[in-house]
């Protein structure tokens, strides 16, 4: 039987790609990186591992010692943490940001794509084993948008692609075609909860992939937890990319939003 590794932050994600690689005849080594991972992800996995964010000798250690040829990176790992003292670098860590000339999300990720690399481990295309989690176009919800929400999709769409190709984040938050929030080191979630408190509720939410996203890491994903934050933002709709983003527990989401009255259009 086949091994994958699942390098694992927080959020279903993992869990829906350790259930579909396991019903596809792998074996899963998932080894977490963040605190909060999801508790069913060491019952759905062969074996469960977790280190320290930022230990990265450690977690190849692992790979190396479970003969991991292949790993995915899925699930929530704000970049936040190298920056707020929560995440303590080893030394190989710390000498692979050393020698970045910046830490943009790409940049990092890239850096740990050659790392592994160089110890004979390739990193998958995220989406490869989920691509049903990525809905078709439509609206999937009951409500229809209203057309200053439509038009509001439109230019949320097109400020969030132009965020992704300068490498800051994937959401925008707006409202009457005016940027409430832009995602940065702090998340989706805050994000939105900002856009809201600065909308003062009845605002887009937009996500969009990079122009030139690496499908190995930072696909765009959407789950309940985004329809939780949108709820308590007073979020009116939700864009999201058709064949783009990844949508977890999507009947969750679809009665979340309904029973909220938020529209969600995927285009």
């Amino acid at each position: 039987m086949n091994t994958i590794g699942l390098i694992a932050g927080v959020g279903r994600l993992p869990v829906e790609f350790a259930r579909a690689a396991r019903g596809m005849g792998f074996d899963v080594i998932a080894v977490a990186v963040a605190p909060g991972v999801d508790e069913e992800l060491g019952q759905t996995v062969k074996k469960f591992y977790s280190v320290g964010l930022g230990q990265l000798d450690n977690l190849i250690s692992i790979l190396k010692q479970e003969a991991v040829g292949q790993v995915t990176m899925l699930g929530k790992v704000t970049k936040e943490h190298l920056f707020s003292g929560a995440a303590r670098p080893d030394a190989r860590m710390q000498q692979l940001l050393a020698g970045l000339t910046d830490l943009n999300d790409d940049t990092v990720m890239l850096a740990l794509v050659r790392e592994f690399a160089g110890e004979g481990i390739g990193v998958l295309d995220q989406t490869q084993l989920i691509r049903r989690l990525m809905p078709l176009p439509g609206v999937l919800t009951k409500r229809q948008p209203t057309p200053d929400e439509q038009a509001d999709m439109e230019y949320g769409l097109a400020m969030a692609r132009q965020m992704g190709g300068l490498d800051i984040g994937q959401t925008v938050v707006v409202k009457n075609k005016a940027v409430m929030a832009v995602e940065a080191i702090e998340g989706t979630d805050a994000c939105i909860k900002r856009g809201g408190e600065l909308g003062r509720g009845g605002v887009v939410v937009a996500k969009a992939s990079k122009p030139r996203q690496d499908a190995r890491f930072d696909v765009p994903s959407v789950g309940p937890d985004t329809l939780q934050t949108m709820i308590a933002a007073g979020a009116a709709a939700l864009v999201i990319e058709a064949g783009k983003t990844l949508l977890v527990d999507k009947k969750q989401v679809i009665e979340l939003a309904d029973q909220h009255g938020i529209a969600i259009v995927v285009q």
